[in-house]
């Protein structure tokens, strides 16, 4: 069915035209047109009876009638971004945090919607890392109904809950990640990193220590990550400013079985964790281990490098062979690419100190550390000491591991090698999930506000794994950024109200298909604010 105008000549030479509603029909093997109805002259249907027309009509099509009338930038009462909140609200449900939250909630007899307002400030860290002030504003700016009641108290208040409940809410998250992503637990990567505060902080908590972010001057926290072989974050732990990396590992260990019920555990954490007390109570507490080891503070360093034997290669750029020195297991591992570098760098001291030694700089060269280990004192004077040179040539492109596990050689090696998610993982929680500067001054909100971050790189590494079950290598920002072009847009026709949602723009489609949603419709109705309904405006 369409329209179409007939145009009929009058006597004084004038012409007048009529608007008719016509159909295609088919009559021996002929397409004809038949008139179903004759609408009226067209000059007088312009004056008003073709727009009540159309407006009586719109119930039968509202779709379109509702497409057309968006065409009016006026009409449009507010747009809100959408997407982002409708895929990792999929992915909240999916994980179970809803569940748990909710459920935990429940048994507080809490008035407030602390789960809401968790899930709002982890979507933050995820888009727009803020204060939790202004998390509060940009809350405005996401179409989520059930925001409308949250304001800053809530948050805060949320914030607590989280921290009381830490405990109780990592280990049911774990085990339903356990099953959604087939995660196995025996072998998990540990370490350690700091953020420091900007003005006051909680005392006892935010203290002076090793600055990993090189703020000696700041007060800081140390955050711990447990995770699995493969990069999952399975549990967190906030300790204070000046605690031992040692010290977060061994208070680790208490926890690791008791929290997880776990068989087998073997722990895997870098070179600044070791020492032959902390490896007793590991053993003793009948866990396994795979550590780095510094070579140089290696008392048996010299016999473990120098030990005969072939080397396996694991992979292109990792070679591995096993030693065996009193009681220790050793892991030798070399890359070659590495080793050249080292060479290479090395030899370029080594030329620039003879240069500079043959000039009389010699006092200037005592106080480098880049120069210091290839030098000693000779009476008055300062030499190049050979022997040094070569000892650091046996170093080039290794690194040692020690572990008490029965894995083959090359399976401790691609363990260690894991740890640089862990590394990385860090990186996010204080970069994109902008974990420093911490704006909380008391030790629960600060534990609060270190468990938002926890569980937004939770979402996200479920969302990556998602996506990576697709076959599909897309760049995660880059996937964000299509997702969050995905907009509702609220209107207001004539008492209608209805919300229309922007076209899907690059790979923000992949986002839905990986967590198995569909997009929402182009049009949805929304309830009257009015005590009686306003009509229907819904579509596909």
């Amino acid at each position: 069915m369409f329209t179409r105008t007939k145009t009929f000549a009058n006597k004084d030479g004038t012409t007048r035209t009529y608007l008719q509603l016509v159909a295609n029909e088919r009559a021996g093997g002929k397409v004809r047109q038949r008139v179903l109805a004759n609408l009226g002259r067209l000059e007088e249907l312009r004056s008003g009876p073709l727009d009540r027309l159309m407006e009586s009509l719109a119930k039968f099509s509202r779709e379109r009638w509702v497409m057309e009338q968006a065409r009016e930038p006026l009409r449009a009462k507010r747009a809100r971004s959408w997407g982002p909140a409708l895929v990792f609200r999929g992915l909240w449900e999916e994980i179970g945090l809803s569940a748990v939250l909710g459920g935990l909630v429940e048994a507080s007899s809490a008035q407030s919607d602390f789960e809401e307002a968790a899930f709002a400030m982890v979507l933050n860290r995820l888009l727009d890392p803020a204060s939790k002030l202004k998390t509060s504003r940009w809350l405005k700016t996401i179409h989520r109904p059930r925001w409308q009641g949250l304001d800053l108290h809530h948050l805060y208040r949320a914030l607590d809950f989280l921290a009381d409940h830490k405990d109780e809410i990592e280990p049911a998250l774990y085990a339903r990640v356990r099953d959604l992503f087939s995660l196995k637990l025996d072998l998990v990567l540990w370490d350690t990193t700091s953020t420091y505060f900007e003005g006051r902080a909680a005392e006892g908590l935010a203290e002076f220590g090793h600055s990993k972010d090189h703020r000696p001057d700041r007060v800081q926290i140390v955050v711990g990550a447990l995770m699995s072989r493969d990069g999952f974050p399975i549990a967190h732990e906030v300790f204070p400013g000046n605690t031992a990396d040692i010290d977060t590992f061994r208070h680790t260990l208490g926890k690791v079985r008791e929290r997880f019920h776990l068989g087998r555990v073997i722990l895997v954490g870098d070179r600044g964790m070791v020492s032959e007390k902390l490896l007793g109570e590991i053993e003793a507490a009948g866990l396994q281990y795979i550590v780095g080891v510094r070579m140089r503070r290696l008392k048996a360093a010299e016999a473990v490098l120098a030990r005969a034997g072939r080397y396996r290669e694991v992979a292109p750029n990792l070679r591995v062979k096993e030693v065996v020195h009193g009681e220790a297991r050793y892991i030798v591992c070399l890359n070659p690419e590495e080793r050249e570098r080292d060479r290479r760098v090395r030899e370029e001291a080594l030329a620039k100190l003879r240069e500079k030694l043959a000039a009389g700089e010699a006092k200037q060269l005592i106080g480098n550390s880049a120069y210091r280990r290839y030098l000693k004192l000779v009476g008055a004077g300062v030499e190049i000491n050979e022997a040094a040179a070569e000892d650091e040539a046996r170093l080039d492109g290794k690194y040692v591991l020690r572990t008490n596990s029965s894995l083959d050689p090359e399976e401790v090696a691609q363990a260690y090698k894991s740890l640089w998610q862990v590394e990385r993982a860090f990186r996010e929680l204080k970069s994109g999930l902008d974990l420093r500067p911490v704006y909380h001054w008391t030790e629960k909100r600060i534990r609060g506000h270190v468990m938002i971050c926890f569980l937004a790189l939770v979402l996200e590494m479920a969302l990556r794994r998602k996506l990576a079950a697709l076959g599909e290598d897309v760049p995660y920002d880059d996937l964000l950024s299509d997702l969050s072009e995905l907009r509702a847009v609220e209107l207001n026709l004539d008492g209608r109200r209805c919300l229309v949602r922007t076209d899907l723009v690059g790979q923000a489609d992949l986002a839905f298909r990986a967590v198995g949603l569909r997009p929402p419709p182009h049009i949805t109705e929304m309830p009257s604010a009015s005590a009686n309904p306003a009509p229907e405006c819904s579509g596909t």
